[in-house]
């Protein structure tokens, strides 16, 4: 499990590598991504669409539908800066200020390039990326107009996965997924162990700065985040998502292309050359 401390400093020097010389190629991303299992990549098929709508179901239930389900001292607004604001949620803050959100899209409408990423919040490697990676991507291509990037939160590695992308798709609904992605992944815990608890979707809701905490949990049990849910499914399946992190680009009115390399995680070196391309085509 990687320490807040620690994602909170490579989050940090790879923001301050915008300001100077952009880095030309990504700090210690591992090599390979983390691979679906069969079950997963059957997306749709009947025995996985039990499993996922009893997992689903079970979380519903045990919120209730309300914010009845909160932790007790839980802020009713989120604050990134508050006395109980988890390790990050600061420079979280402060790489997302300012650039439009809407929904599970960070960036503006008329940008030229979409880039779209298929990521499970569970996963250490979309962690690695989103911490020494994006910050230059948000930089140099999202905050100064030229790219959109369209987040799509898919659930293969278990049961926490399920929970993560519950509440960051709600979160979306304030239009604060990326803030919300943002915390949790500096404070990820190790694969299937349990670490989603309703105590740790709390913390990180209320890390959020502005994040309407109560309306937040109760969204979590919506009919329309199972609906978004069951949009990103159908997606990893058309596009043949395989693993995690995954990443597309295109111009606007192409085709996407995806841009990792066959059994490899996506690098920023890699990224910057194929948002270059199509910004330049």
């Amino acid at each position: 499990m990687p320490s807040g401390k620690r994602s909170k400093q490579q989050r940090r020097e790879a923001t301050v590598a915008v300001r100077t010389p952009p880095p030309v190629r990504s700090k210690g991303a591992p090599r390979g991504v983390r691979q679906a299992s069969p079950r997963a990549l059957a997306i749709g098929g009947g025995v996985v669409a039990l499993v996922v709508v009893a997992i689903v179901l079970g979380f519903v239930l045990s919120k209730g539908g309300s914010s009845s389900g909160l932790p007790k001292g839980t802020p009713a607004v989120g604050s990134a800066a508050g006395a109980s604001a988890l390790p990050g949620a600061t420079d979280i803050q402060s790489l997302y200020r300012g650039i439009p959100q809407h929904g599970l899209y960070l960036g503006s409408d008329t940008a030229p390039v979409q880039m779209t990423m298929f990521i499970d919040l569970q996963c250490p490697i979309c962690q690695n990326y989103e911490v020494t990676a994006l910050p230059t991507i948000v930089g140099k291509y999202i905050r100064t107009g030229k790219v959109r990037l369209y987040i799509r939160p898919w659930a293969f590695i278990g049961p926490d996965s399920f929970k993560a992308r519950n509440a960051m798709i709600a979160a979306s609904f304030q239009n604060k997924a990326f803030q919300f992605a943002g915390v949790l992944y500096d404070n990820q815990g190790t694969e299937n162990t349990g670490w989603v608890t309703d105590a740790q979707l709390a913390a990180i809701g209320s890390s959020v700065q502005g994040l309407n905490v109560a309306q937040w949990w109760a969204a979590q049990g919506s009919a329309k985040v199972k609906s978004l849910e069951q949009t990103v499914d159908a997606d990893a399946q058309a596009m043949g998502v395989q693993g995690t992190p995954t990443i597309f680009v295109a111009k606007n009115g192409a085709k996407p292309k995806d841009i990792s390399p066959v059994g490899q995680a996506p690098t920023l070196q890699g990224t910057e050359t194929a948002l270059d391309t199509a910004l330049g085509s």
